[in-house]
């Protein structure tokens, strides 16, 4: 039988608007010491009067302890409560994306929270981002089974979030099999996935919008593309009519993916690799008197924590510089953040700035956001963390 959580006064409204998280300051500790919770413990939240909330999962070691699926309800974390949300989630990806690659659960935003799956045809793979919903990695793993009956579930919990919260790296499959590397589609363009060694769930499907909107800046163009990865900006470039390509990054093995993806799409005479550290490749390139039409910056967030968020700017401000150097005149920079705690606002100051110190002039033509397998929980403001903005550089007047 779960245990009840109890709220100080006054201290539930924000949960009874539809938030889903607990701060460890509104919990009557007093009546539900933490300590005597475990993560991964159910409990039911209640206020000071006793009235339910809703229940939740437990990580009393941190800031947030504990995390809401579901409102209003006394309600076990069983595959018979998840399976209906994954889904529902289901439901909503392929009423708006072709194919069956996406993102299949966002965490808070599909209603479980500490989740993310993504989804390569037959292979699901999934995260765990805190202690407590790996707890319930069964019931999890069951509900994904009943609603998809997938060929393989991998299992990649050795993020970043977890490694700062001391938690055991694990990656491993956790039903069927899964190959170490999976195909998907993306904007009508082939890529192949290296699930079981790339970054994250091996993909990055968010910026797939943005992307997509390459078809009217590539055609013709000669492209750069910086923080390349295994190819998902410069290959759809290329994809997408550019006459010449060009993908930095300071991972050989990424690079390796992107020849790869060149030539499952019959692309590779139009696109080349460079290796090393981002800004030295493009301080070289500079010396080399290169020159681009298309720019694009994506780069790993800058920013972890709220208190990194003045450092982060200046090197958001940086690389857009660099890459401005590289720029024609009259060409488009797109500038990318996946950092969190940076607003678009920043970001478009951060390029700005980069401009004003590169002596030329910018004008935003439009900005992008995640797709809608990344949808934003309208209460929980973390949820919208992905920012685009396309900028023309400006041709001198009277040129």
């Amino acid at each position: 039988m779960s245990a009840d959580l109890f709220l100080r006064t006054g201290a539930d409204r924000r949960l009874a608007a539809g938030h889903l998280w607990v701060f460890s300051n509104e919990v009557d500790v007093q009546r539900s010491p933490l300590q005597s919770f475990a993560a991964g413990d159910v409990v039911q939240v209640r206020r000071a009067d006793g009235a339910l909330l809703g229940s939740a999962y437990m990580e009393p070691q941190s800031l947030i302890c504990a995390r809401v699926y579901a409102h209003g309800l006394q309600q076990a974390l069983s595959a018979d409560w998840l399976a209906p949300l994954v889904a529902r989630a289901l439901a909503s990806r392929e009423a708006l994306l072709p194919g069956q690659c996406y993102r299949l659960v966002y965490g808070d935003s599909d209603g479980i929270p500490g989740l993310v799956v993504d989804r390569f045809g037959a292979y699901l793979v999934m995260q765990f981002h805190n202690a407590g919903i790996e707890q319930h990695e069964s019931a999890v793993i069951e509900a994904l089974r009943r609603v998809l009956n997938p060929a393989g579930i991998l299992l990649r919990a050795d993020s970043r979030s977890r490694r700062e919260q001391g938690l055991v790296e694990r990656v491993e499959v956790v039903f069927g099999e899964v190959p170490e590397v999976v195909k998907l589609q993306e904007n009508g363009v082939a890529f192949a996935a290296p699930v079981l060694q790339g970054q994250k769930t091996g993909w990055f499907y968010d910026h797939r919008m943005a992307r997509a909107r390459l078809r009217d800046y590539a055609p013709g163009q000669r492209v750069l593309d910086v923080y390349s990865y295994i190819g998902g900006w410069g290959i759809q470039a290329a994809a997408c009519g550019a006459s010449e390509v060009l993908c930095v990054d300071s991972s050989a093995t990424a690079l390796a993916g992107v020849a790869a993806n060149a030539r499952l799409n019959g692309l590779e005479d139009r696109v080349a690799v460079r290796q090393g550290q981002a800004a030295e490749v493009l301080q070289t390139l500079r010396s080399e008197g290169q020159q681009f039409d298309l720019v694009i910056v994506d780069p790993p967030a800058f920013i972890q924590r709220r208190k990194d968020i003045k450092k982060g700017i200046k090197a958001y401000q940086r690389i857009n510089e660099l890459g401005l150097a590289l720029l024609s005149p009259g060409g488009v920079l797109v500038s990318a953040s996946c950092s969190m705690h940076l607003s678009r606002a920043d970001l478009v100051l951060a390029v700005q700035g980069a401009a004003r110190r590169s002596g030329c002039e910018l004008r935003v033509l439009e900005q992008g956001g995640q797709g809608p397998d990344h949808p934003v929980h309208p209460l929980i403001p973390e949820t919208d963390y992905l920012k685009s903005v396309f900028s023309r550089r400006l041709t001198p007047a009277g040129i």
